[in-house]
């Protein structure tokens, strides 16, 4: 595979500051807190209104997807929640990292405003659901109750989007506790942590290839890659994703990097193979053929990964390997399987309804007993 600095150079005079793979990473912070607070608003709103036919589903763009392939933020609210013999109501999540002076809501998820009239019209079958982050506190406000205790302004750290600024004192009087989201914090906390933990191995990575990636961009320097070996084709990819460039037969490399992958791969290889295959695939469109092979390379995976967790919560793979960085290198990889899965259901899920390949419902689901993998990474 040729690289060609000239040509990058005229699409980016740098090195990319944050790449796809960083980008998901910061979009997937909300959806951690979302997918983990679904199940405890289910049971409030159970007990609340005393019906068990209650039902909360993720709802709108990222019911599958934890992020958006081309950028940005779905406008839909996170939940919809279904009663029997009623319609359908929808809620948005917002939460605080810390106590505030004034609490800020978005006036375009609030209300409606029609050309020529003054004033808002509150959004229908829609509340907010407002947390206090590693506190038991809760709040659910209704639009027409925001827009009545609400301080009009435009907000910096919403991009300077028009709000309505909720007062500290205002909302107090909405919270309420209940003791049982200290513990849904705690599972939110542990996973966010596990979530940054993993994408250091992106840093890691910059670093080891830093000093060759800049002299690509400053001296224009022309880079030939003979994909021969596994290491080649990372890097090769790996430069690729950071320079904003897509390799020609895209497909064709996609079912190359396949072959890489056998019963004697370390954690390391492990992490290489699937850090290519994401790259590749989200630059492409798969065939049914491509996509059945696709869907079987990561089932295949996915029970490999199993088989190397250690009863201390460490993952080990190759004794070469020290514990911290074999459990980083399989949960970076445990990370790119998920959303593999979760952005084949959706772009694909539709058009192949027999896809074998079952959903993600939370992140980091499928690692069992995961305070003891945070516990051994803590300790270590």
């Amino acid at each position: 595979m040729k690289l060609d600095a000239k040509t990058t150079y005229a699409q980016s005079s740098d090195i990319k500051s944050r790449t796809y793979l960083e980008y998901r990473r910061d979009m997937k912070r909300k959806a951690i807190a979302e997918l983990e607070v679904r199940e405890w608003l289910e049971t409030l709103l159970r007990k609340t209104y005393n019906k068990k036919g209650i039902l909360v589903g993720k709802y709108g763009g990222d019911r599958f997807l934890w992020f958006l392939r081309g950028g940005g933020v779905t406008q839909e609210p996170d939940y919809v929640v279904k009663e029997l013999n009623s319609e359908d109501i929808f809620f948005e999540l917002q939460y605080a990292n810390e106590e505030m002076d004034y609490y800020d809501f978005k006036r375009s998820k609030v209300g409606t405003k029609k050309r020529n009239e003054k004033n808002r019209i509150p959004k229908e079958n829609l509340k907010f659901l407002y947390l206090i982050k590693s506190t038991p506190q809760y709040a659910i406000l209704s639009p027409e109750w925001i827009i009545k205790h609400g301080i009009e302004k435009v907000a910096a750290a919403w991009g300077s989007r028009e709000v309505y600024a909720i007062s500290n004192d205002n909302l107090k009087t909405q919270l309420k506790n209940d003791k049982a989201l200290e513990n849904i914090w705690s599972i939110i906390n542990t996973k966010n942590y596990i979530l940054d933990f993993q994408h250091q191995k992106i840093e890691n990575i910059k670093e080891e290839f830093s000093h060759l990636l800049q002299r690509v961009i400053d001296e224009e320097k022309i880079v030939q890659i003979l994909p021969r070996s596994l290491d080649s084709f990372f890097q090769g990819m790996f430069y690729s994703d950071n320079i904003n460039k897509i390799p020609k037969n895209i497909n064709m490399w996609l079912i190359y990097a396949l072959h890489f992958l056998d019963e004697k791969l370390t954690s390391h290889e492990l992490y290489q193979v699937l850090y290519c295959m994401d790259f590749l695939y989200s630059k492409t469109h798969l065939s049914k053929t491509e996509l059945h092979s696709f869907v079987s390379f990561i089932n295949s995976v996915k029970q490999k990964v199993k088989t190397f967790k250690r009863d201390d919560g460490a993952y080990q793979t190759n004794k070469n390997l020290s514990p911290i960085e074999d459990t980083r290198n399989i949960l970076f990889s445990i990370n790119l399987l998920e959303d593999l899965t979760q952005d084949i259901l959706f772009y694909y899920g539709n058009e192949y309804k027999e896809i074998d390949i079952k959903q993600s419902i939370k992140y980091l689901k499928s690692i069992d007993r995961i305070e003891e993998v945070y516990n051994f990474i803590k300790e270590s």
